[in-house]
C-alpha cells in the first residue's frame, strides 16, 4: 500500500463531523402524524430534492461543490445520490482513479474511493443539503437488460455492507438511506431478502440512538411503489415512487394510493419526469419534456398528500458533457443544464407548502366539484385539516366549481400565486359554498388558488 492509499486507509477510519469539525445539521425524522418529516428540532422539512445519482462517481471535488452550492442556492434542500453508481460504477473509476470495490468484493470496500464520499458528503452538509444515499445501484443486485452490473450481492455480503455503511456514517446527521436504485424486486428471487439484508445491515451498523430515515427507490410500479413489498417493514419510514418519464400520467392516484395505507407512512415521487427528457423515451415522436410537463406532476403529487417532491434533470443526473456518451439523448452538457427553468422554479413549490400550517395539511380533492378526466387538466385541492387555508392547483387554467364549506369562515380571502415566479395577485373576497364557480386570471397556464379564512369565523 502506498502513502497515499494509506492516509486515505486511516481518514476513513474517522467520522466526517471530526475530520472537519463543523456543526451537524438537524437529523430528521417522521412527524407524529405519520404524514410529514420534521427536523429533531420540531421543525417542518419539505422535501426539495435533486436527483444526482452521478455525483460520487463522475464529478470530482471541485465539480461537485460547484453542484452543491448551485443546488442549494436554487433551493434544494435534498440530493439523491448513489455509491456503487449505475454507468458502470463497479468498473469505470472515479475522477481520481478509484474504484468502489477491491475485486468486485461488497466485503472489501476501497478506502481511497469513499474518502471521495466523505469529502463530498462533507461538502453538502456545508452547503445545508442532506444527502437520500443509496448504497448500490439495483442492477448490482438484478443486471437485466439494461445496465451493467455486476450482480454482486448476496443476502450475506449485502448486510455486511450495509453493517458497514451504516457505521461508516452514523455520526452523519445529514443522511438518508435509499435502498433499491430502479429495481423492482422479482417474485421468486431472493431480492427482497437482500434488500432487507441490508437494511437490517444498516440498522445494525447505525445503532438505535443514532439511526437515520430509510426508504426504496423503485422502478415505476403499480398500485403503489416501495409500498408494494416493503410497507410493513418497520425499516421503511417512508414511501417512495418513481412515477416514470411520460408526460401526463395521472402521478397523483400512486401517492393517494399510498396516502389510504395503514399503517400511515409519508411517501413521495422520488423520479418523476426529468426536465429535457425524451418523452417515454421517444424523442423523435414526441419530443422531449418541458417545465409545464413538470410543474405539473409536483404540484399533483404534493396537493395529493406527498410530503415533498423530488426533481430530475436528464443532463444532470448523469453528468453529461460532450466528452462521454450519453444515455438517451442528453441535450446539453450538465453544468448548462442546471440553469433549466424548472431547477430555478422549484422553490416556489416548497415556499409555498411552508407559507401556511404545515402539519396538519391533508388532500381535499373532495372539494372540486365538477367531474374530472385523468388528464392535464386535472384539478387537485389540498387544506388545512382545521380549516384555515386552502389551496387549488389549476394545471390549465380552467374554471371549475369549489366546495368551500370546509373552511371555518363564511368569507374567504383569495390569492392568485404564479408556480412560476412565486408573485402573488390579490383576488379579492369570495363567500364560501358548495359551488364556487373559480375563474383563474388568465386561462392556458398554470395557477394556485390560496383561500385564507377571515374574521369573524
Amino acid at each position: 500500500m502506498n502513502l497515499k492509499s494509506f492516509l486515505a486507509f486511516l481518514l476513513a477510519l474517522l467520522p466526517l463531523s471530526l475530520l472537519y469539525g463543523q456543526q451537524p445539521l438537524p437529523r430528521l425524522q417522521v412527524a407524529a402524524n405519520q404524514r410529514f418529516l420534521i427536523t429533531e428540532n420540531g421543525n417542518p422539512f419539505f422535501w426539495m430534492a435533486d436527483t444526482a445519482w452521478e455525483l460520487f462517481h463522475r464529478c470530482d471535488r471541485e465539480e461537485a461543490a460547484y453542484y452543491l452550492k448551485k443546488r442549494a442556492d436554487q433551493g434544494f434542500n435534498v440530493v439523491q445520490a448513489v455509491v456503487l453508481a449505475e454507468i458502470d460504477g463497479l468498473a469505470d473509476p472515479n475522477p481520481y482513479g478509484d474504484l468502489p470495490l477491491v475485486n468486485l468484493d461488497p466485503s472489501q470496500p476501497n478506502p481511497a474511493y469513499f474518502a471521495h464520499v466523505d469529502a463530498v458528503l462533507e461538502m453538502a452538509a456545508e452547503f445545508g443539503m442532506y444527502v437520500a444515499l443509496l448504497p448500490t445501484w439495483g442492477d448490482k443486485v438484478f443486471t437485466n437488460s439494461w445496465g451493467k452490473g455486476p450482480e454482486v450481492f448476496t443476502v450475506e455480503n449485502a448486510r455486511s455492507f450495509g453493517a458497514w455503511l451504516g457505521n461508516r456514517y452514523k455520526n452523519e446527521s445529514h443522511l438518508i438511506w435509499v435502498l433499491g436504485g430502479d429495481r423492482n424486486p422479482r417474485k421468486g428471487s431472493t431480492d427482497e431478502a437482500i434488500w432487507r439484508a441490508m437494511a437490517q445491515g444498516l440498522t445494525e451498523g447505525m445503532g438505535s440512538e443514532s439511526r437515520a430515515l430509510m426508504s426504496f427507490h423503485p422502478q415505476p410500479a403499480a398500485p403503489g411503489g416501495s409500498s408494494n413489498w416493503f410497507h410493513q417493514d418497520e425499516w421503511l419510514d417512508f414511501n417512495m415512487h418513481q412515477t416514470g418519464h411520460c408526460a401526463n400520467q395521472p402521478t397523483y392516484q400512486k401517492i393517494r394510493h399510498d396516502y389510504r395505507l395503514q399503517p400511515a407512512k409519508p411517501t413521495l415521487d422520488a423520479e418523476p419526469l426529468y426536465e429535457d427528457h425524451p418523452n417515454c423515451f421517444n424523442a423523435k415522436e414526441l419530443g422531449y419534456s418541458v417545465p409545464e410537463d413538470i410543474r405539473r406532476i409536483m404540484y399533483w403529487n404534493v396537493f395529493a398528500g406527498a410530503f415533498g417532491q423530488s426533481y430530475g434533470c436528464h443532463a444532470v443526473w448523469q453528468m453529461y458533457t460532450p466528452e462521454r456518451e450519453g444515455i438517451n439523448g442528453p441535450l446539453r452538457p450538465w453544468k448548462e443544464a442546471l440553469d433549466l427553468p424548472m431547477a430555478n422554479q422549484v422553490k416556489y413549490l416548497k415556499n409555498l407548502m411552508l407559507s401556511r400550517p404545515f402539519l396538519s395539511r391533508i388532500p381535499a380533492q373532495e372539494m372540486i366539484v365538477d367531474p374530472q378526466e385523468d388528464d392535464e387538466h386535472h384539478v387537485v385541492a389540498t387544506r388545512d385539516r382545521e380549516g384555515s387555508f386552502a389551496m387549488v392547483y389549476f394545471p390549465t387554467g380552467k374554471v371549475i366549481g369549489v366546495d368551500t364549506r370546509s373552511l371555518r369562515s363564511k368569507t374567504l380571502k383569495a390569492t392568485w400565486y404564479d408556480p412560476r415566479t412565486g408573485h402573488q395577485i390579490a383576488g379579492g373576497h369570495i363567500s364560501s359554498g358548495p359551488d364556487c364557480r373559480i375563474h383563474p386570471p388568465v386561462s392556458g397556464r398554470d395557477w394556485v388558488l390560496i383561500l385564507d379564512t377571515t374574521p369573524p369565523f
